[in-house]
């Protein structure tokens, strides 16, 4: 989503991206919240406090070098499944004078080059958000959080190849939500330990898993790829 400053089939997210593990919920809190005391919208390019993101606007990240998007069976573990690859696409629907609440749409999130290491599994076949577009909304204070409704909540299917052939684990958030941060001095969204619980699969499928990444450098791809801030 945003070079701001201010978190399935399988395993999700949200952003979006992007389900899987069990353990209690660590909150998401905001590293480094953006300075609300900065002139202007709530989301600015190519500096804080600068230009105002235009409504329909895209928003555009991909994971930040070096990382991977994790789907971890605890908030401290690292069983489960990892993946090199993610990339979100969010639209701007709503940018209001700062301090207040942006909106958007997350209209897509991926995740590719995924790996696994639970006992009994032998690959990751695909991990697929479900229920686009998502509404989410970003403050000033960095708040980032993901929200699905009822007839389409928030959840993601993973199929992975096992000893015993394919599994499906569909995995749904048990607050319909998810929480990250933006942070303005990486240019980053991050998500971290957002829990997302089974709704259906085998037992090789976690019956929670949580979700963590880092999304960096955030762009408005209308804009010629410009920095996005938060204030």
């Amino acid at each position: 989503m945003l070079r701001y400053g201010k978190i399935g089939g399988g395993l999700a997210a949200l952003a979006l991206l992007a389900g899987l593990v069990g353990a209690t919920p660590a909150a998401a809190a905001p590293p480094t919240a953006p300075s609300a005391a900065l002139a202007g919208n709530v989301l600015t390019y190519p500096t804080a406090g600068g230009t105002a993101v235009a409504v329909n606007d895209i928003i555009q990240a991909s994971l930040k070098t070096g990382t991977n998007a994790t789907f971890y069976n605890s908030t401290s573990g690292t069983t489960g499944i990892k993946c090199a690859a993610s990339t979100f696409t969010a639209k701007v629907l709503t940018n209001p004078i700062a301090p207040g609440t942006a909106t958007e749409n997350l209209t897509g999130q991926s995740f590719g080059t995924c790996t696994t290491n639970v006992l009994g599994t032998t690959g990751v076949q695909s991990i697929t958000l479900n229920n686009l577009p998502y509404a989410t909304s970003v403050t000033s204070a960095g708040v980032v959080k993901l929200t699905g409704t009822a007839a389409a909540p928030i959840q993601s299917t993973v199929v992975l190849n096992s000893l015993l052939g394919t599994v499906n684990c569909v995995y749904r958030t048990s607050t319909n939500s998810l929480t990250g941060a933006a942070v303005n001095a990486s240019n980053s969204i991050i998500f971290t330990n957002q829990p997302l619980t089974k709704f259906s699969g085998s037992a090789l499928c976690f019956s929670t898993a949580y979700f963590s990444a880092t999304y960096s450098p955030v762009r408005d791809t209308s804009k010629g790829n410009a920095a996005v801030y938060v204030n």
